[in-house]
C-alpha cells in the first residue's frame, strides 16, 4: 500500500509476516476520519466498503473511469474493489466505517453460489444501502470496540455472509441494469436535506418537503427514495435519532428538551423509535460515548 494517510493506518506488526506482507484475517473494520477537500486513498489488497457515519456530506467520487457526485447518509455505503485507487472531494469532515474483506473469500462465495470468475469481481460503486451489510457493518464495529469477545469464528461468519451478500446485490444489480431509475439531482437533495436538519423540531410533512425539492408530491416520493436510499420518512426518523444521540452525547439537556428538539412527541417516543433502530435506552446511548 502506497500514500497511507494518518488516518488509514498500517496494519499492526502482529499481522506483518517476515517478508512485511499483511496476513490478513477474513474481514476488519477500523473507524476512520476523511479530511476536507480532495483525498486520495490509498490502494489496498483488500475489497473496502466504506459506510458512511452522521450527519450528511456532499461528495464527489472517481475510481478508474466512474465518477459521480452525491450526498452521503448515515448507513450508506461505497464500495471500492481491491487494488482500485479512489479519489474523494469531501465539502466537511467527516467518518466511515471501513469494512475491508479478503478478494478470496469473495471468489470462494462466487464459486460457491455459480457466478464463476468473472461474478467475483466487484464493480465500484456510491451511495448503496442495504440494511444486511448495514447490521453487519454494526456487529463489526461492535465487535471491534469489545474487544472481539466472540472470537474469530462470528467475526469470519460475518465475512462469509458480507461477501454472499454483496455478490447478491451485484448480481441483482446487474440484471436490472437497464431499468434505471431517476433520482432527485444532488442539488435538490442537499437543498431537501439541509430543509430537514433546520427544521427537525417541527411538524414536517410530505408536501412541505416536495415543494422545497420544486416537485408535485407524487413525483418527490420516488426521486427521493432513489437518490437516498430510503423513503423520506425513514430519512427524517434516523435524522432526529440521529440528533437526539447528539444531545444526548453532549450531555446538559432533560430528555423532554432533546425530545423535542429533534421533533419527537416526548421522551417515551423518542426512547421507543431509539430501541428499535439500535435496541438502547437513551440513558445508554448517553453513556456509550
Amino acid at each position: 500500500m502506497t500514500g497511507r494517510p494518518a488516518c488509514y493506518p498500517s496494519p499492526p506488526a502482529a499481522l506483518l509476516s517476515g517478508a512485511g506482507q499483511a496476513r490478513w484475517p477474513l474481514l476488519d473494520t477500523l473507524t476512520s476520519p476523511v479530511p476536507v477537500g480532495l483525498f486520495q486513498s490509498p490502494i489496498d489488497d483488500r475489497h473496502v466498503l466504506c459506510l458512511h457515519l452522521g450527519a450528511p456530506v456532499p461528495v464527489s467520487y472517481r475510481a478508474g473511469n466512474y465518477e459521480r457526485q452525491g450526498v452521503r447518509i448515515h448507513g450508506q455505503f461505497c464500495v471500492v474493489p481491491a487494488g482500485a485507487s479512489t479519489r474523494w472531494i469531501v465539502s466537511r469532515p467527516a467518518r466511515s466505517l471501513l469494512l475491508r474483506l479478503t478478494p478470496s473469500l469473495l471468489r470462494d462465495a462466487a464459486e460457491a453460489m455459480g457466478l464463476g470468475t468473472q461474478g467475483a469481481e466487484l464493480a465500484p460503486s456510491i451511495h448503496i444501502r442495504d440494511p444486511h451489510i448495514e447490521h453487519i457493518g454494526w456487529m463489526m464495529q461492535s465487535e471491534d470496540r469489545d474487544g472481539y469477545p466472540g472470537g474469530r469464528l462470528f467475526t469470519d461468519s460475518l465475512a462469509s455472509a458480507l461477501a454472499a451478500r454483496l455478490l447478491a446485490l451485484q448480481s441483482r444489480k446487474a440484471a436490472s441494469a437497464s431499468k434505471t431509475k431517476r433520482a432527485l439531482p444532488m442539488w435538490r437533495l442537499q437543498r431537501v436535506i439541509e430543509y430537514i436538519e433546520a427544521h427537525l423540531d417541527q411538524d414536517l410533512s410530505l408536501a412541505e418537503l416536495a415543494a422545497v425539492a420544486g416537485y408535485s408530491l407524487s413525483h418527490f416520493k420516488a426521486l427521493f427514495k432513489q437518490a437516498a436510499g430510503m423513503p423520506v420518512h425513514r430519512f427524517v426518523l434516523e435524522r432526529r435519532i440521529e440528533r437526539a444521540r447528539i444531545r444526548l452525547v453532549e450531555g446538559g439537556m432533560s430528555l423532554t428538551e432533546i425530545a423535542l428538539e429533534a421533533g419527537f412527541a416526548h421522551p417515551s417516543h423518542m426512547a421507543r423509535c431509539m430501541r428499535r433502530m439500535w435496541g438502547l435506552s437513551p440513558s445508554q446511548i448517553a453513556h456509550s460515548s
